[in-house]
Parts: structure tokens; C-alpha cells; sequence
């Protein structure tokens, strides 16, 4: 009851003070200033010192969401729950026919969803079962007729043959690459390049700044910074840490694989831009700097790109705990494009192409918040809004579905996946109780 009542005096609070916009200092907070319409834009300029380490850990307890429990949305939209008692769901993706695919992560499966499921719910199917922690799902190649699925598991790619409407694996899976580094952050990510030639892969650090790697490379660093661009990609670090925290691309059948993009501590989530084609990542960075050091944050990724990890953050904002091991790389860090509140922790991204939404969502991305477990004060449990303009991101995000933090220690929801129906419905998992939910436009 108390959590209820709770859930009903924070709604109440929302709705009063829907349509803020903050910049700067005063972006920063904690989940009692969540609500649909806050806006938050911070800049490679905001970057503030919290003045005290981050707490070693601040992990919310995990709840049932009480009775009659609805997440909050902006006005004219609907959200419901329309699956429970998954295991770990993570990844969603929808296939070119609209059919929906889940990586139910805990399970080691992959799990389909008719395409009317944002209609009319319906039941889950297994497409192919006995993975070792899947995560990324690509189609491919991109179009109405893929004729793979590909999945990434922690060690390695996978891919089944597929039709449009299969709804189970017509054979058994096939290795695309064998070798994947295991451990530390282990979710791999997958999207297929809209050129139909290529697929990319994320994968994040064995640790959160390079703990085991060695403070100079195996020759010293000028003969290491020397063979970057050619044997080693720019920025790319060594020892325990080498072939990570970065996107590699590859061709169909695994070869050609190299870095694409480096210094990514874990690039969580994968998308394409429709508008442009641009590959697009969300990035957990770093802990204990301190509760506001350095954000989260979603980017585009540029061909042999370098984003800082772990020397640098947000462009040439060097890491203390590192100072002075990597002055070669100073200038040379690329900023991304929007700045999240730190440990935030987005998992997922999708963009708004068309369809159910108002037309002043097209052209946005959606991005899940898994939420803070080491800040003072809790951050994140939502889904927010990426603000776009002509194609563009104007480096702004904003509340689009809070509500699962209930308390300053109960939690009732992470949300992981998002992915859009065919119909233009939003649909997410959130792996703390193992749900699926949808938020649909009902008009004023």
C-alpha cells in the first residue's frame, strides 16, 4: 500500500510540472525530478565534479510493481503490460514482416511475437533455443527478404536461415565468428549496414578503466602509437583490454573483421538512422568518478572514430586515474552527439520512422535507461526521447516513460529493449520482473 500511494503522489508531481527544459547544472538530479516532458541537454562544457566519489554501490531492491501500476506518459498515449515471467528479456527487434523478436537473454533462447501483438497480444513461440547469453538480432541483408538472422552471443556470432513469417529455426545455427572476447561487459550488439555488405558487432571493456592492462604496451608505447592506423586501431589499448570497447565491422561470413570505431567502454545498443544510415551507439562509461562524472551518451560513429576510453572522456577531458599515459591522443577524441545524465546506463535505441506516434516524433530515437547502481541519487528506469532536427540531433533528450522508481530504495522495472511494430507502437522489456511492455498513441 505505502508503495501505491507513493507511485500516486509522484504521478500527481508530473503531471503539474510537465514540459521543463534544463541545460547545464541544472540537468543534473535524481529520479524525483523524472516526468514525461522534462528535457535535459548537457554539453562537452557541463562536465561538473560531483565533489565526492561515487558510492561503491546504491543497487535498488527489486520489486513487484503494485496493483494497478501504469508507468507515466505524455498525454494522448497509453502503456500496457503484455507479457510477464521472462527471463532476462533483453534485445527487441522486428523483423521486415513485423514479426517480433526477443532475446530472452536468461533463458538462452530467442523468443517471436506475432506482429499484431501491439493489437491484439498473443503468445511467444521459440525461434531457436540453447544459446550461451544472446543478445544482439540482425537481419539480413536489410530489405523486406532477409535471408539470415544473425545473433550475437557473448563469445561469438551466430546466424540461422530465415524467410519472412518463420517462426522457428529451419536448421541449425551457423558460426560466423568463433572468437569473440568473453567476460566483463558481455552484451554484443549486432545491425546490418544498409549497403547490404556488412554487419557490425559491439563489444564493451573486460573492466571499467583498463584494471589489467598493463600501463605500457609490449614494445612501449611509441613503437605501439606508431603501428596505430595499421596494425592497431587508433586509440586501441592492450593486454586484457585488446580487440574491446570498440564496434567492429565484418562482411556476411565473418571475415574482414576489423575495429570501426574504438574507446567505446560499452556500447550497449545498435541502430541505424533511417534518415542517414548512420550507425548509431549508446555507451555506458566509466564509474567512480563521482556521481555527475562523465555522462552516458548516444552518438553516431564515424569510420575510425576514437571516443576516449579509458584515457579520455567527452572529447579531451582526461581520465585523473590516467593522467599522462596517453598524451598522443590528446586532440583526438571525437565528442558524441547527446549527453546522458551519468549512470544512467542506456541499454537500447531505436528511431521513430513513421507510423502511430504524433508527427513530431518522426525522425526522434527512443533510448532505455537500465538505471544507476552506484549513485547517490538514483538516475534513470525510463525510456527518454532523442531530440532530432532535419536529421540532425540537437544534443537534447527528454522523459518520455518514467514511473518505475517507487521509492529512493524500491524499484520496480529496467527497461533494456525497444523496438517499434509495424503498426508504429513502442514496445520494451525490462528484466527485472522479466516483462514486455507497449505504449501506444490514443489521441487527445
Amino acid at each position: 500500500m505505502r508503495l501505491a500511494i507513493i507511485g500516486l503522489l509522484v504521478l500527481c508531481a508530473a503531471q503539474a510540472h510537465a514540459g521543463d527544459e534544463r541545460d547545464g547544472n541544472a540537468a543534473y538530479g535524481g529520479w524525483r525530478d523524472d516526468r514525461p516532458g522534462l528535457t535535459r541537454h548537457f554539453t562537452a562544457a557541463d562536465m561538473r565534479l560531483s565533489g565526492t566519489q561515487a558510492v561503491a554501490s546504491n543497487s535498488a531492491s527489486i520489486v513487484p510493481c503494485p496493483p494497478g501500476f501504469s508507468p507515466r506518459v505524455p498525454a494522448g498515449f497509453a502503456v500496457d503490460r503484455i507479457a510477464r515471467g521472462l527471463s532476462e528479456p533483453r534485445t527487441l527487434r522486428t523483423a521486415p514482416d513485423g514479426t517480433i523478436f526477443l532475446a530472452e537473454t536468461g533463458a538462452g533462447r530467442i523468443l517471436v511475437f506475432p506482429p499484431d501483438i501491439a493489437i491484439h497480444g498473443g503468445a511467444a513461440r521459440v525461434f531457436a533455443e540453447g544459446l550461451d547469453q544472446p543478445y544482439g538480432i540482425a537481419f539480413f541483408p536489410p530489405g523486406p527478404a532477409p535471408a539470415f538472422v544473425y545473433v550475437g552471443e557473448s563469445g561469438r556470432v551466430l546466424r540461422f536461415p530465415y524467410h519472412p513469417g518463420q517462426i522457428r529455426a529451419a536448421g541449425p545455427a551457423e558460426t560466423i565468428i568463433a572468437d569473440l572476447p568473453r567476460g566483463g561487459h558481455w552484451t554484443r550488439d549486432l545491425a546490418a549496414a544498409p549497403d547490404g555488405q556488412h554487419l557490425y558487432v559491439a563489444i564493451g571493456s573486460a573492466s571499467n578503466l583498463g584494471e589489467e592492462m598493463p600501463p605500457a604496451p609490449p614494445g612501449g608505447l611509441a613503437a605501439f602509437a606508431a603501428a596505430e592506423g595499421e596494425a592497431t586501431p587508433w586509440g586501441g589499448a592492450w593486454g586484457a583490454e585488446t580487440g574491446r570497447a570498440e564496434v567492429r565491422v565484418f562482411d556476411p561470413d565473418g571475415r574482414q573483421a576489423h575495429a570501426y570505431a574504438t574507446g567505446l567502454r560499452n556500447c550497449s545498443g545498435l541502430a541505424i538512422a533511417p534518415h542517414t544510415g548512420n550507425l548509431w551507439c549508446v555507451v555506458n562509461e566509466r564509474d567512480m568518478l563521482g556521481d555527475n562524472l562523465p555522462p552516458d551518451y548516444a552518438t553516431h560513429l564515424t569510420p575510425g572514430g576514437f571516443y576516449g576510453w579509458p584515457w579520455f572522456y567527452i572529447g579531451d577531458h582526461e581520465d585523473p586515474r590516467l593522467a599522462g599515459r596517453r598524451p598522443d591522443l590528446a586532440g583526438h577524441v571525437t565528442v558524441p552527439d547527446v549527453l546522458f545524465q551519468p549512470h544512467s546506463a542506456p541499454l537500447g535505441l531505436v528511431f521513430y520512422a513513421s507510423g502511430n506516434f504524433p508527427a513530431e516524433y518522426h525522425g526522434d530515437a527512443f533510448a532505455t535507461f537500465h538505471g544507476s547502481w552506484n549513485r547517490a541519487l538514483r538516475t534513470g528506469y525510463k525510456l527518454v526521447r532523442l531530440l532530432f532536427h532535419d536529421g540532425a540531433p540537437t544534443g537534447a533528450y527528454q522523459d518520455f516513460l518514467t514511473g518505475f522508481v517507487l521509492d529512493d530504495d524500491h524499484v520496480c522495472g529496467r527497461p533494456v529493449g525497444v523496438t517499434i511494430t509495424r503498426e508504429g507502437a513502442l514496445l520494451f522489456s525490462e528484466d527485472a520482473n522479466g516483462t514486455l511492455w507497449r505504449v501506444r498513441w490514443m489521441g487527445h
